[in-house]
């Protein structure tokens, strides 16, 4: 994305996920480009994965005017990395051992105001956005657009502005009209997922793993994998008992059935003999 693309906002609300869009969708793009700089931009990279860190490092060192100073693995090392090379931008992951970054980045606010944060994480920027801002961080950027998008980030970060993609303004406007997932009922809930990750939800449920949802779909178990990464970023599902949890209060379930009951369902294909596995794949592929 060109630099002069990205939302460039001074002082962004620290209110409800709507105020945000509202900011966000009322601010021109700003001024075209960024300032000239006389010294190389000073950028610290800090993720709990080294083959992360890696391409990170080699995608900036292919690019001028940007120099990688330091790295670390965790929240504590981003800290006293960032207080002893006072970086000009720290790129910084989420979800991390002992410090995460949320946590990393209040505590840099506080210490070093001057050290400007940009959070590069797995998580879409509707999911976390509002609580990165209001930790102190200066940008948030998908790790799934960093190789397009990461170098100009850091340099409206490095010039002063805050980085956001623009798509995610009309994203978090729908804030005014869609409650949040976790005031739906159950079907509601559903209802944000497509046909294939609701079977998955259903699966999973009924006590199948990756690798025998995969055989009964007809798809690699990473590909399962990856719905139920989306299925948690949608609505928040992360162990076995939530799936059984919701699919029982869609209805999905008989309320007598257990995880363990459906044991010997597994050997069953999509195209084998039980109507429930017949429906599962039907609904698959609606």
């Amino acid at each position: 994305m060109p630099v002069d693309e990205a939302c460039r906002i001074a002082d962004v609300p620290r209110g409800t996920l709507s105020e945000v869009a509202r900011e966000l969708a009322s601010r021109p793009y700003a001024r075209r480009g960024v300032p000239a700089r006389s010294e190389p931009i000073r950028v610290v990279l800090i993720d709990d994965h080294a083959l992360v860190r890696a391409g990170l490092r080699s995608l900036l060192h292919s690019s001028t005017g940007i120099s990688v100073v330091g790295e670390g693995g965790d929240g504590r090392d981003a800290v006293a990395l960032a207080l002893r090379t006072r970086p000009d931008v720290l790129v910084m992951d989420l979800d991390m051992p002992t410090v995460d970054g949320i946590t990393a980045t209040r505590q840099l606010h506080g210490a070093a105001p001057e050290v400007r944060v940009l959070i590069v994480s797995m998580h879409s920027e509707q999911d976390r956005l509002l609580a990165v801002l209001d930790a102190g961080a200066r940008g948030y950027l998908a790790k799934s657009a960093a190789d397009r998008e990461l170098v100009d980030a850091i340099r409206v970060v490095a010039a002063g502005d805050v980085y956001v993609r623009p798509a995610v303004a009309a994203a978090l406007a729908m804030a005014d009209r869609e409650p949040p997932v976790e005031r739906l009922d159950a079907r509601a809930r559903l209802e944000r997922l497509s046909h294939r990750e609701q079977t998955v939800v259903t699966l999973t449920a009924r006590g199948f793993n990756g690798p025998e949802i995969g055989r009964q779909l007809g798809i690699a178990a990473k590909t399962v994998d990856t719905y139920k990464q989306r299925i948690e970023e949608k609505l928040g599902l992360a162990h076995r008992s939530e799936y059984v949890r919701l699919a029982l209060q869609a209805d999905l379930l008989d309320a007598g059935s257990s995880v363990s009951s459906r044991r010997s369902e597994r050997s069953e294909r999509v195209s084998g003999s039980t109507v429930q596995c017949s429906w599962l794949a039907q609904s698959a592929v609606r």
